[in-house]
């Protein structure tokens, strides 16, 4: 029996060598350059950067990994578990500016994790060497381009003794309500979720026979866990193919993602609610009219809020190319549980509780695999809730990570929660939401949950009520939080991103926006801002940031087209 998924390349490099692990469309066209690696060339890769590893002592150090999007990053992590080194995945910094975003968040991560390398691609490398005078955390630090090891060096890789609890990588949460934490996921977590994964999303034997093994096609970042433990490891868990391209490539186009998915016919395909939003910006006739996505069995939708809406029109909309509604797949996941937790049944219609707006139905994101306790907690009471009512997330399964990298205090927070007549831990996940059936439906963030005259309020539902109010908002691109308004008590303000060529409008938008606010939700808006492309806060996997834009309200710094609506 495998012990790490170290013990799994090692089969699928014996057993089936010139099979396909990963193929990476360089251009993001796929007919544009194809890089591919085998599983026998994925081992030797591997090896050869673990030997590496190995040779300067570093087993159980931690290595930060700045790689752009690309193949070498997969040998680059793997070699890291394959040499017992602790990978830490991270933000490559990009451009001539290095992206302030990028580097402050890889100098935060080179010091919480106490980096002893950085491994990454020879242009990151090589930008490093140029910005070391103005990052003092690189003292000390060995950088090195992986591609630069040579195939020889893996004659020298030592079997790493792995355990279930050794720990393979620490999986930085994108930060949405707080400083990034390094979630300590071990091996033996990483084996538990990809059996998760794959029970949850039908990827048996005979689905990979039929599929010729053609598992995945991605654009997902891989520096973050839904792009990493679900497409990338649950490949190499089960020895299948997956077909790789950069995040820029599909928010360039995003018609390259279903184009992918046409040709190579993937079992399983998907990203955020953002994702299926932009899909359906860019349905041209023509587009439609060259598309067959009737092998789409998995269209899995999580990471953020999954809208009712954006389900009903992608189904609508693609159905001429054969995509099926029952392909639809709402899950639910977190870092601190490695990545997935629940997802739907496979071939089977998301399930949707209507609402007072239809819009705005409640969606399920299906039921927990095997192996997990899913419990709705009164956060205050710490008590467990009858079916129906809305609480905090807790959950209890292998698949839940050690805790927090050296923050002792946070990890008693979390993850060691405790629940009258339930026996372990539990994990705290800060979401809400409520079971009916066996079914979870997500409701939103405890820390973001507004509270305007005594009733509780999502930000999400307020935010998609305003995107929908004109076609001049971008999708996935309005935050919504609450103010002190003093003897008025908390009040609501939007603020919203919106095309150029919309700054005419700004008052008629805002406009739009009060009155949709208004009548969807019976809330008077105390200010409407709406802000320039690309300018609200958002982690690094594209969440809203709604505390960091709060505060950017307040201080006065957002990017305002025109003045703002006075409440």
């Amino acid at each position: 029996m495998a012990r790490s998924l170290v013990d799994l390349l090692t089969t699928h490099a014996t057993h089936q060598p010139d099979r396909t692990a990963y193929r990476y469309l360089a251009t993001g066209d796929v007919d544009g350059e194809v890089l591919e690696i085998s599983y026998a060339r994925l081992a030797t890769r591997s090896r050869a950067v673990a030997a590496w590893l190995q040779e300067r002592g570093l087993a159980g150090s931690r290595a930060m990994l700045l790689y752009p999007p690309g193949l070498e990053f997969v040998c680059g992590y793997l070699g890291c578990l394959s040499a017992g080194v602790i990978a830490v995945p991270g933000v490559p910094p990009q451009g001539r500016s290095q992206n302030h975003r990028a580097v402050t968040r890889m100098k935060r991560l080179i010091a919480d994790a106490d980096a002893k390398v950085i491994l990454g691609g020879r242009e990151v490398i090589a930008a490093l060497g140029t910005m070391a005078e103005h990052l003092p955390e690189l003292d000390g630090i060995i950088c090195l381009a992986t591609e630069d090891i040579a195939d020889a060096a893996a004659a020298s890789w030592r079997e790493p003794d792995l355990t279930p609890d050794s720990v393979a990588f620490l999986q930085y949460t994108s930060g949405s309500t707080s400083a990034p934490r390094g979630v300590v996921v071990t091996h033996g977590n990483l084996l538990d979720n990809e059996r998760v994964i794959a029970e949850r999303m039908g990827h048996t034997a005979d689905v990979l026979d039929a599929y010729d093994h053609e598992l995945f096609v991605s654009w997902l970042p891989v520096y973050h866990d839904m792009g990493l433990i679900g497409p990338v490891l649950n490949t190499l868990y089960l020895g299948a193919t997956t077909t790789l391209f950069s995040p820029l490539h599909f928010l360039q186009r995003p018609d390259r993602w279903l184009t992918a998915i046409d040709r190579y016919r993937p079992h399983s395909s998907g990203g955020p609610n953002f994702a299926y939003e932009l899909a359906l910006k860019h349905a041209s006739p023509a587009l439609l009219d060259g598309l067959d996505l009737s092998g789409w069995k998995v269209a899995f939708n999580g990471a953020e809020p999954v809208r009712a809406a954006t389900l009903r029109r992608f189904a609508e909309t693609f159905a001429p190319a054969g995509f099926r509604r029952e392909a639809l797949y709402p899950c639910y996941g977190l870092a601190e549980a490695t990545l997935m937790v629940t997802g739907g049944r496979v071939d089977t219609p998301p399930v949707l509780l209507d609402t007072d707006t239809g819009d705005a139905a409640a969606v399920s994101c299906g039921h927990p695999a095997d192996g997990w306790t899913v419990a709705i907690t009164d956060p205050e009471r710490q008590q467990e809730l009858p079916e129906g009512e809305v609480g905090e997330i807790w959950l209890r399964g292998a698949s839940v990570a050690k805790g927090y990298w050296r923050n002792t205090l946070a990890t008693r927070e979390s993850f060691r929660a405790t629940l009258p007549g339930h026996e372990g831990r539990f994990l705290r996940t800060g979401d809400l939401g409520f079971l009916r059936d066996g079914e979870l439906f997500v409701t939103g963030r405890l820390k973001d949950l507004m509270v305007v005259d005594g009733r509780n309020h999502y930000p999400q539902d307020l935010e998609l009520s305003a995107e929908l109010a004109h076609p001049a908002l971008r999708p996935g691109c309005t935050a919504a939080f609450s103010v002190d308004g003093g003897v008025e008590g908390e009040q609501p303000v939007l603020v919203a991103e919106v095309v150029p060529e919309s700054a005419g409008e700004s008052e008629k938008i805002t406009d739009l926006i009060r009155a949709a606010i208004g009548d969807a939700h019976g809330l008077p808006v105390r200010d409407v801002v709406l802000v320039h492309p690309g300018t609200i806060p958002k982690t690094s996997s594209g969440k809203i940031q709604r505390r960091a834009t709060r505060t950017a309200y307040l201080d006065g710094t957002l990017a305002v087209v025109g003045a703002p609506a006075a409440g």
